[in-house]
């Protein structure tokens, strides 16, 4: 019987038929009806009728800068923490260092892993890290911003109890940083 090779040529013939030219997915595919827009013609750029952009504020040299390289050189000329032996972090907690202010100070802390390490305040004339013959500056944890000026640095002590910040001031004096006193907080 020939039945194996008649099935076996009409399936063949089947499967060529399946795949002619004509019956491809490119021929089935619709073609696009809307053209691209052209793309728009080459104009000459706006004309600035005003000045150019001016730097960043980011770049003003009397803007508060916490990030300035100046704080970490200072922080790591700072003998260590005398209560944990550690150095102390270069990452300020609050501040307001700028490189024009008469006085600017930065708040930071020990390099350690307690729960309260201790804390201190670094004083800067211009920019400048003062070194020596600074009040002693520990202990203080913020600034009190409304009490700052231009030469004078109002560092703050704030406990967990209210009513019981502490305030004390310094001022640079045109050759030195001088204490004025305690000022309500």
């Amino acid at each position: 019987m020939h039945w194996p090779a008649t099935v076996l040529s009409v399936a063949a013939a089947l499967t060529v038929a399946a795949c002619s030219p004509g019956d491809s997915t490119v021929s089935k595919t619709p073609e696009q009806t809307a053209t691209a827009p052209a793309p728009p013609a080459a104009s000459a750029p706006p004309q600035s009728t005003g000045p150019l952009p001016g730097p960043a504020p980011a770049d003003d040299p009397c803007a508060i800068d916490l990030a300035a390289p100046a704080i970490a050189q200072a922080v790591s000329e700072l003998p260590r923490d005398p209560r944990s032996g550690q150095g102390w972090s270069p990452e300020p907690l609050a501040g307001n260092y700028s490189e024009c202010a008469q006085l600017s100070a930065v708040i930071i802390k020990a390099n350690t892993n307690q729960a309260n390490p201790n804390t201190r305040a670094v004083l800067f004339h211009q920019g400048k890290f003062i070194p020596t013959g600074v009040p002693d500056t520990y202990g203080f944890n913020d600034l009190d911003t409304a009490q700052t000026t231009g030469d004078t640095v109002a560092l703050k002590y704030s406990s967990d109890m209210p009513g019981l910040d502490s305030v004390v001031r310094f001022r640079w004096n045109g050759s030195g940083v001088e204490l004025i006193g305690n000022a309500p907080g």
